[in-house]
């Protein structure tokens, strides 16, 4: 005889993100037992499963986001990993001063991604997306004060202009900046509907490959969370890996690993070195490193991935 037990069935937001050039990262970082290495942007744990694989038995993983969600989705694919690796809520930025609060010197390679999670953008409440009305947040560390909300109604018509021509690469930067600051004189702007409106009131002619949203939004998310710092934490001949998804995004990294690659930073014209700078790294990558079309097929939020490597000296 079997008895009725009636499951009521549970309904939850299940963090899915797919890390992207996770072969090729794992290839270029080449992890090592023994060695340490740091994941800026944990995500869903994809770069880092791959590096506690391949570094076997006893290398180990720092992995940071700003995300709560990411981390709990992270420390539910890595649980096999037990004791190999370490999770924090915080930025990239804040590395260094969480490497010396765990004891470690230096790390022997670091991979930073870039992008936006594919849980951030399909989760409408964070308000990454154009392509769903809800509330302007945008953060990846929801504990931070600052929020598009924020910077959409309180800063300048030239402090937007610049965000999103800087950011966005936004040709109709001034328009729309203007056009934000009139309309949150008659109510605050507090949905991505909203802001959608607005720029496609700006931008009503001519023909688009993307939607019209795209660089502002682009641009409020890197205005928002604030990314990419340096290679003092490498170890002599560690490697930093880094995605990007934007060619923005993909130039930023671009200038900082050749500024970093140079031995001085001195203009031209300046016979005698006086800046005091010295080369830190040596470039991998002269050209960035794409998906392949397969990963491509499998994801194809992975087609505007590029990847650059330096190694420290």
């Amino acid at each position: 005889m079997t008895t009725g037990r009636v499951t009521e069935p549970v309904t939850e937001t299940v963090f899915t993100h797919v890390a992207v050039l996770t072969r090729e990262v794992a290839e270029w970082l080449h992890p090592e037992a023994g060695k340490r290495y740091l994941d800026g942007t944990l995500g869903g744990g994809g770069h880092s499963e791959e590096i506690l694989t391949r570094s076997h038995p006893d290398g180990r993983v720092l992995g940071l986001d700003r995300d709560d969600e990411a981390i709990a989705a992270a420390r539910e694919r890595l649980r096999r990993f037990e004791g190999r690796w370490i999770a924090r809520q915080a930025s990239f930025a804040n590395a260094k001063q969480i490497l010396a609060e765990i004891g470690w010197e230096g790390v022997d390679g670091v991979i930073l991604d870039l992008g936006v999670s594919s849980h951030q953008v399909d989760t409408p409440e964070r308000g990454f997306s154009f392509r769903a009305d809800a509330k302007l947040d945008m953060r990846m560390d929801r504990r931070q004060s600052l929020d598009a909300q924020k910077i959409l109604n309180s800063f300048s018509v030239e402090e937007l202009e610049r965000i999103f021509r800087d950011y966005g690469e936004e040709r109709h930067a001034r328009g729309i900046a203007r056009a934000v600051v009139a309309e949150r004189r008659q109510r605050p702007i507090h949905m991505t509907g909203e802001l959608v409106k607005i720029i496609e009131g700006v931008k009503r002619a001519g023909r688009r490959e993307h939607h019209p949203a795209t660089q502002v939004f682009q641009a409020l998310r890197i205005a928002v969370n604030q990314e990419l710092t340096g290679f003092e934490i490498l170890r002599p001949n560690a490697r930093m890996a880094v995605i990007s998804f934007h060619s923005l995004e993909d130039r930023i990294v671009k200038r900082a690993f050749r500024k970093w690659s140079r031995a001085c930073l001195c203009p031209p014209r300046v016979l005698r070195c006086q800046c005091g700078w010295s080369q830190k790294v040596s470039l991998l990558t002269k050209k960035p490193i794409a998906p392949s079309a397969d990963e491509i097929q499998n994801n194809p939020r992975a087609r505007s991935a590029k990847l650059r490597v330096v190694e420290r000296l």
